[in-house]
This record gives C-alpha cells, structure tokens and sequence, in this order.
C-alpha cells in the first residue's frame, strides 16, 4: 500500500490556508484574488509531484497522469465559505496531492495512478457546484452567461478578471478514470461524539429549497387597527411555525429542515409590513421523503393563503437529487478504516452536497469523512484533530490503491 506523509499532508493544508487567512479560519471567495493565487500554487505544486497542471475555463485545477495506465480522480473544492474554515474542501485536494506523490513513490503501484482535481465553486458563490457540473456536461452556457456572484457580480467578468476566460472547460471521459474518490471534513459532530475516526458515506443528501412570499398592506404601525391589519410579517411567522410543526411530524431520522432567511419590507420598526418573504430547504437521501416535504409545504401555503389577510404564494428554487455511493468502493474504504482504526468507523450519510454527487452521475464515486471538532464547518472556528488528518490520509491512500487494484 501507498505510504503517505502525514507532516507534509498537514503542512501542505497550513500554506494553502494561508491564501485568504481570517482568525483561524479562511475568507477565499470563489475567483477572488486570494482563490486565483491558491489555484496557481496547486498548479505549481502539481507540477512538482510529476503532474501536468491545467487550470481550465471555470478554474478547475487538474493535475494530468500521463503515465498512468490506470487513473483514479482524486479531490474536492478549494474555495471557502465567507469566513469559513481552513479544512472544508481543502482537505480533500491536498489529499488527491498527496496519495499522487505516494503513488509516484512507490514502484510496487506501477501503473496505477492518481489524477488530483481542485474544483471551482462547489461553494455556489456564482452558483452551484460550476467545476464538477461544468467537468461532467452539466453546465450550460447560458447558465455561465446568466451567473452572477451573491453581490451581483457578472460569472463571466469574474472568470475575465481570474485570466480564465477564453480558456477551454474541461470535460469528463469516463473511459479515463477507474472512479471518482473524495474526502472531506464531516461537518456534523456524529464521528466526534462517538469518539470514532473514519466515516465511510453511503449517500449524499437532496436539497429542495423554495421561495415562499407573503404579501400584505404596508401601514402606520401606530394607528392601523389590529383588526384591520394584513401583516405580512405576522403571516410569515405564523407559516413558519405551522412548517416546523408539520416536518417535525413527518421526518425520518435524519431529515433535517431550516428556514435560514428571512424578509421584511420596508423593514422598519413603525411601519406595517407589507411584504416578507423566506426560503425554505429541506433535506434527506430519501426522494420519497423529500416528496413528502414538498407535498406538504405547497398544502401549508395554500391553506395560510385561504385563510388570509394576506396573499402568499410559493416558487421552487433548486432541487438536488440524492446520490448514492458506489456499493464495492465503500466496502474497500471499510476494509481501509478497518485495518487502520479497528471498529473506529462509520457508515453513514452526507447531510451536505458535495461535488461527488454530481461526478456519480458519470463515474463510479465514493466518499470518506474525518471528524469535525465538535460538529462546527462553514465557520472560521472549524477544526480537525492533526493525528485525525494524518490518520484519514493513510486510510484515504489505501482505498484508493485497493480501487485500483480492483478495477
């Protein structure tokens, strides 16, 4: 089997987090300075682990194998959350870097070898998952026309001041790659709470999220009566809750379900909103469930919309289908665990999306997690035990070399 440097596995993640440092976290937007510079030192550092860098179209970093008779994709995302942490992503490309420069080194692995891949904006800052989606022909020109970052900015003037632009997007042959693999922080706090090491993932969860807007008579706060009222704030509030209420109702074990934004207008302290509106996500690996979710959020709507005082109405925003995991590769990465922490793994979902569920679609595809300090990701604080990264290497390049080996 492949052995892996834990040290430089650690060091590598410490310099790539130093584009964009923020406390202990990283700020790195997609296409932002910070991000383009990080891209260009994991070109370089492909390079040096014997490599053919590309940094493609839509800022996808792929380091070629051309020597390789047997491939393997190796990775995850490299751009962070606002203030996000210095794991989430990052982890899962220096991973794909190192077991290429462990496989380069080992001459029993001959033959057998490991293309790592950074995709671009698996964080949705211009949009959804754009590098794995764009890799696997998913992503359509009119989409890169019409996307627009969280502050309006134009995808295409982003990718123009990236130096991307004109550049050619990569696509996916699948006749190249045994499979796709992807490790990742858990982000949740099951491996931590447990006192467990590895997490082997059997599904990635759908995301169903929807736009639901309340409208109602703005007024003087003072002097509308109570009765005459038509509250879009309290409408929005009262729907709320009766959502709560019914998910709460209807989940698995594993549903999990947030109202994260919320919309008042004018939203000021002496005026009688007249509009509010909020977006409602919902997710499980189970369609069935997530149907079910649907199906009563649109019944919920349209009996708070014939009750009154106020019209609300609902639109779907995004649908992502969940994903499951390729059966024999979780097995290997269980034997992996399995010989590396003995009964200190898990198998276990995805409560976040992840860019393997969209190489799935194509690719045999798999995942392993390592633990998340106390469950905290997508915040600056968000950390990771070193003896539990270095471990998670090791396991990570035995699964792959088992992969490979299996065909």
């Amino acid at each position: 089997m492949p052995q892996t440097n834990g040290e430089r596995v650690v060091a590598d993640l410490k310099r790539l987090a130093e584009f964009g440092r923020y406390k202990t976290g990283v700020h790195r937007p997609t296409y932002s300075a910070e991000d383009v510079a990080s891209r260009q030192w994991l070109a370089e550092k492909f390079a040096e682990a014997g490599l053919d860098p590309v940094i493609d179209g839509i800022g996808n970093v792929i380091g070629r194998n051309p020597r390789a008779t047997r491939r393997l994709l190796v990775g995850s995302h490299s751009e962070t959350q606002p203030h996000g942490g210095w794991l989430d992503g990052a982890l899962g490309v220096i991973y794909g870097l190192e077991l290429a420069r462990a496989f380069a080194a080992d001459p029993a692995l001959a033959g057998l070898g490991i293309e790592p891949i950074a995709w671009a904006d698996e964080e949705g800052h211009y949009g959804n998952m754009l590098g794995s989606r764009s890799f696997t022909d998913a992503l359509p020109d009119s989409e890169i026309e019409a996307g627009r970052s969280r502050d309006g900015v134009p995808l295409r003037a982003a990718l123009a001041e990236a130096g991307f632009a004109g550049r050619p997007r990569e696509r996916l042959d699948p006749q190249r790659y045994v499979g796709y693999l992807e490790a990742h922080i858990e982000q949740g706090d099951w491996l931590d709470s447990s006192g467990l090491k590895i997490g082997i993932v059997e599904a990635i969860i759908g995301n169903w999220n929807y736009w639901v807007t309340v409208t109602g008579q703005q007024n003087h706060a003072g002097t509308t009566q109570m009765a005459r009222r038509r509250d879009a704030g309290a409408g929005m509030v009262r729907l709320a809750n009766r959502i709560y209420d019914r998910f709460a109702e209807l989940a698995g074990p594993r549903t999990v379900w947030t109202i994260g934004r919320m919309l008042l207008d004018p939203n000021a302290p002496s005026i009688v909103p007249g509009r509010a509106e909020m977006q409602v996500q919902f997710r499980d690996t189970d369609t069935a469930i997530l149907e079910r979710f649907e199906q009563a959020l649109y019944g919920l709507v349209a009996e708070a919309d014939r009750a009154g005082p106020c019209h609300i109405e609902i639109a779907p925003i995004s649908k992502s289908e969940p994903a499951a995991m390729d059966a024999g590769f979780q097995t290997l990465i269980e034997q992996a665990a399995e010989r590396h922490a003995p009964g200190g793994h898990l198998r276990m979902p995805s409560g976040a999306g992840h860019d393997a569920q969209i190489l799935s679609r194509r690719v045999r595809s798999a995942m392993m997690f390592v633990p998340s300090l106390n469950g905290i990701s997508h915040h600056w604080s968000e950390d990771t035990k070193e003896e539990d990264i270095v471990l998670g290497a090791q396991v990570f390049a035995d699964a792959a070399a088992a992969i490979l080996q299996a065909g």
